[in-house]
């Protein structure tokens, strides 16, 4: 499987790589810095660079069959063997850092004021996101109310731990999976855990910022019903 980078340096925005797969459509490599596609955080697109050729990858996704991480590609394809350097999109992959700390420190408020379990989440171009909640009731000035306790905690720049836990022990805590479902493989072990200091700890295996306070300011900018039990906030994030 390949060395997914990332989930250990969410900063590394370049590696060198081989190529041990490749498809008229999507490259496999023996180590990345490239994010698949999931749980709401979208794939990173970039370069691989190998030689005089600069390949865009448009997308990363993981193969349904075997889990392995895929770079979906256009142009020249490197074959099997070859020698690349993968660059992600920076500010793309940090805008979406931030994103996804705001929406895991929003979820904590939510889960510490109402106990209330995520029921889905996705995240939008520009910084825009949205988080559903099991929750009976929403409304405009609980998402302000949010709005201002959520500021307040990311301002008190915490850190964020990226931390990996023996499966066993950490399903042992029930609140490490705070979606409505547990979303986390059964082969997966040990699993990975973001703990955003005294905001909110959960499993996940997306991309963070290293403290709350890189995050900025966030806005609700909506609250809506899905549904019985099913109700939406959209937040947007400050800035590029």
């Amino acid at each position: 499987m390949t060395d997914d980078l990332f989930s250990r340096d969410a900063y590394l925005a370049t590696c060198a790589a081989t190529v041990v797969g490749a498809t008229d459509d999507g490259v496999v490599l023996d180590r990345t810095v490239f994010y698949a596609r999931g749980g709401g955080q979208p794939g990173d697109t970039g370069v691989l660079r190998w030689g005089e050729h600069v390949t865009p990858v448009t997308d990363t996704v993981k193969a349904r069959d075997t889990g392995e991480i895929v770079h979906l590609v256009e142009g020249d394809t490197p074959q099997v063997g070859t020698g690349v350097t993968c660059d992600i999109d920076w500010p793309r992959r940090y805008l979406h850092m931030r994103t996804h700390t705001a929406l895991h420190s929003l979820s904590g408020i939510i889960f510490a004021d109402h106990g209330a379990k995520v029921t889905g989440g996705n995240m939008e171009p520009g910084g825009v996101a949205r988080m559903d909640f099991e929750l009976e009731s929403m409304s405009a000035e609980l998402g302000r109310d949010v709005e201002a306790k959520l500021n307040a905690r990311l301002a008190e720049d915490r850190p964020v731990h990226v931390v990996l836990l023996p499966r066993a022990e950490a399903l042992r805590d029930p609140d490490l999976i705070r979606t409505k479902i547990n979303l986390v493989p059964p082969s997966i072990d040990p699993i990975r855990v973001i703990d955003i200091e005294g905001i909110d700890k959960q499993a996940d295996g997306g991309t963070h910022v290293r403290s709350t306070g890189e995050v900025g300011r966030v806005h609700v900018v909506k609250t809506e019903s899905k549904g019985k039990a099913n109700k939406r906030m959209r937040i947007r994030l400050e800035g590029p």
